[in-house]
């Protein structure tokens, strides 16, 4: 963790310095990604140094206390005490900040939600979640914006992509990834028999583009007519847009706006999300799993939560004993318990492996 801590707070100064270098300050875009990491770093890396100071602070006490001078020992030891539990709340607020991994302190994030197993239900359940997230985000302050979205006749999304933004959008969020499985009676259903169906949610971090520099020869851009669902202009203007990133093989398409070009840039948006949770999750796949009590394999397909409607019932299936009678009121959007829950596991099993590392 001190390794970790050590280069985000390098990285921090790094961009302080940039952020005075004449030449990023007469860029316009390049001072705006700039500053748009520096902001990211910004909590971790400041609290960072005041544990640091605390440290470097402790030492200079602990040669007072050595002295010859009675007053300067006794001024020593009163203070060694007050900067001791001054350090102590630091590294726990550091503990905090890093609750969730490297990237818990992304302000950005894009959430892909999909129709699993289960037909017309499946999709009704996709409009469910979203319409979940999409009202905490609203009670959380985030801003969501659809990226994507491919509705079915029946009201559903066989696939929505949404974009947030944030404090604390990906620390939160980045839970949510993985199967969830709805049980209900479906509205279509004469018997009242209860059906299961699933739909699978991947959250990434949106990155910075000083991070995924994509340039135009990493990847091919077809144009294209829209289709389906949209008015006039589908089939009839080119301004649907396919990006196939060369290394990867990801491939995103986008035909929600009606401008080619903004098209372009939120397929560029998704596709530079979707190239840096590849390279994230190939090089996670080298070192141990961290935290695979919590988020598992990282399979998209694996059961992270059952939502059962006829009980009322919500339970994440990560966490021993999380199961919340009130899923009317979290599928509203009212998400916090389960996250809180989530988070506090989470929170628990860094404290027990990173709770001592302090000198």
């Amino acid at each position: 963790m001190r390794e970790m801590l050590e280069e985000k707070l390098r990285r921090f100064e790094e961009l302080e310095r940039q952020m005075a270098d004449p030449a990023v300050l007469a860029d316009s875009n390049r001072m705006a990604a700039t500053a748009r990491e520096h902001g990211s770093l910004a909590r971790l890396a400041t609290k960072y140094r005041a544990f640091k100071a605390a440290n470097d602070e402790l030492a200079e006490l602990a040669e007072l206390r050595g002295s010859s001078d009675p007053d300067e020992r006794e001024l020593a030891e009163t203070e060694i005490s007050v900067v001791r539990a001054r350090r102590e709340r630091t590294w726990n607020e550091l503990l905090e900040l890093t609750v969730g991994g490297d990237d818990a302190n992304r302000r950005r994030c894009v959430l892909e939600i999909r129709a699993g197993t289960g037909g017309d239900e499946a999709a009704l359940f996709v409009r469910n979640l979203y319409e979940m997230y999409k009202r905490h985000g609203e009670q959380r302050g985030w801003k969501v914006e659809i990226l994507e979205a491919s509705p079915t006749e029946l009201g559903g999304f066989k696939e929505i992509i949404l974009g947030v933004e944030g404090e604390d959008a990906y620390r939160e969020l980045q839970y949510e990834s993985g199967g969830h499985r709805v049980q209900r009676v479906p509205e279509t259903e004469a018997k009242g028999r209860i059906h299961t169906s699933a739909a699978t949610v991947a959250v990434m971090p949106e990155p910075e583009d000083v991070e995924i520099d994509l340039k135009p020869d990493d990847y091919r851009k077809d144009i294209y007519c829209a289709s389906g669902p949209g008015g006039q202009h589908v089939n009839k203007t080119a301004s649907a847009i396919r990006l196939t990133h060369y290394d990867t093989g990801i491939v995103v398409a986008m035909q929600d706006e009606r401008s080619q070009h903004k098209n372009l840039a939120k397929a560029l948006r998704v596709l530079k999300s979707r190239v840096y949770e590849h390279y994230r999750a190939k090089e996670q796949a080298k070192r141990a799993e961290e935290r695979k009590t919590l988020v598992g394999s990282g399979d998209r397909s694996q059961r992270i939560r059952t939502y059962n409607f006829p009980e009322n019932r919500l339970t994440d299936h990560r966490v021993p004993g999380l199961t919340l009678y009130k899923l009317d009121q979290i599928i509203a959007g009212n998400l916090q318990p389960v996250t809180d829950g989530l988070i506090e596991y989470d929170r628990a099993n860094l404290r027990s492996q990173m709770g001592g590392d302090l000198d």
